[in-house]
């Protein structure tokens, strides 16, 4: 069954916008003079009484082990496709797993691209299990359709792993208009699979978690309860499928997704929504300051944002024109107390995780 097609990567189309440089010349050159802080984020935190943005405590571990996907979504902020080859090595891996036992980290997220599709996936998820840590697969769903993936609900449920899935709406149109025709078909194939395996039964150790991204130049929905029930009974109603949790998370501003925002017209519009819709009680709450973000290639980030602009820990600007790549930690480097002690790096496109209710990996951040 071939995976739906929404667009390509900007890496295939030789994009400018490949080059995360050019995602942040872009966004600078977003006219944000008029609003509030003249759009500058790193203003808005000292405005909110954050004079230093430094972690708190680590508690999640996200590994992106590659960015190979068998879709090319519209909104993707990590550029991942077909064509996209990147992929964490055996090597790589184990120097992730030493780095976690030094840490007091309770989950590890493990990302992509479509994660499943790296050859050492399974060690990984294996050897974190072994390490009691709570495992989180960010799946696409589809992938779940390939030949090659036949027994994977099944190998996921009996080690326990939590399973959040992005489903861009509960209805064929929006979902398919986003990731491609067909998508909606084989999301929903897939969560049948899910299903019949005990994810999304209300069983805490196989807990099925489905995230909505907007369609359109939007925020994510306010009403997290009532969103959720709807698209339970959607789901339940009209195709038998039961899972656990909705989360809903802001499109960032960067990769295709800016891409789409350029070019539809909408650019100027949705910045000035993302910060006019700035919310200090989010904050606190950020991916950023409980997470550690390791990027295919072994490579440090504040968050899977930052990693994919290439704001690698250890630049300590957002301007690229001045960062040294022999500044950049690796995981073979990583020492607790260094991670501990870094400022995080912010720049414009950090507005999407701070507007409204918030907006990070695990849904919304505010009440």
């Amino acid at each position: 069954m071939p995976s739906p097609t929404a667009t390509t990567s900007l890496l295939n189309r030789q994009s400018a916008l490949s080059i995360p440089q050019k995602q942040l010349e872009l966004l600078a050159s977003v006219d944000l003079e008029r609003l509030p802080a003249e759009g500058s984020f790193a203003q808005h935190l000292r405005d909110s009484g954050w004079q230093e943005f430094t972690p708190a405590k680590l508690e999640i571990f996200q590994i992106n082990v590659g960015k190979l996907c068998n879709m090319t979504c519209r909104h993707c902020h990590v550029d991942a496709g077909p064509d996209r080859r990147e992929n964490m090595d055996r090597q790589t891996i184990d120097a992730c797993l030493q780095a976690l036992d030094l840490t007091e980290a309770h989950t590890v997220d493990i990302t992509g691209g479509a994660p499943e599709l790296n050859p050492h996936f399974r060690y990984l998820v294996e050897q974190c299990v072994v390490r009691g840590k709570h495992v989180i697969d960010r799946c696409n769903l589809t992938v779940l359709m390939l030949p090659t993936m036949h027994d994977l609900p099944e190998w996921l449920a009996e080690h326990g792993v939590e399973i959040v899935c992005s489903l861009p709406h509960f209805r064929q149109p929006n979902t398919d208009k986003q990731r491609g025709d067909g998508t909606f078909e084989q999301s929903i194939a897939a969560l049948h699979r899910l299903n019949a395996v005990g994810y999304g039964m209300g069983n805490p150790k196989l807990k099925l978690t489905l995230v909505s991204n907007p369609v359109e130049a939007t925020l994510s929905c306010n009403q997290a309860a009532i969103l959720e029930q709807m698209w339970k009974e959607g789901l339940r109603e009209n195709h038998g499928i039961t899972f656990d949790r909705l989360i809903a998370i802001n499109n960032m501003p960067i990769s295709r997704h800016l891409e789409w925002l350029e070019q539809s017209g909408n650019l100027q519009a949705y910045m000035e929504l993302l910060v006019n819709s700035f919310n200090p009680d989010t904050i606190g709450g950020l991916m950023c300051r409980h997470t550690l973000s390791v990027s295919w290639d072994g490579r440090l980030f504040d968050c899977d944002f930052n990693q994919m602009l290439d704001l690698a820990i250890g630049d300590n600007s957002a301007d690229k024109s001045t960062a040294n790549a022999e500044n950049h930690l690796h995981i073979r480097d990583f020492k607790p107390q260094l991670i501990a002690d870094r400022q995080i790096i912010t720049g414009r496109h950090c507005f999407g995780c701070t507007a409204g209710r918030g907006s990070s990996c695990s849904g919304a951040i505010a009440d």
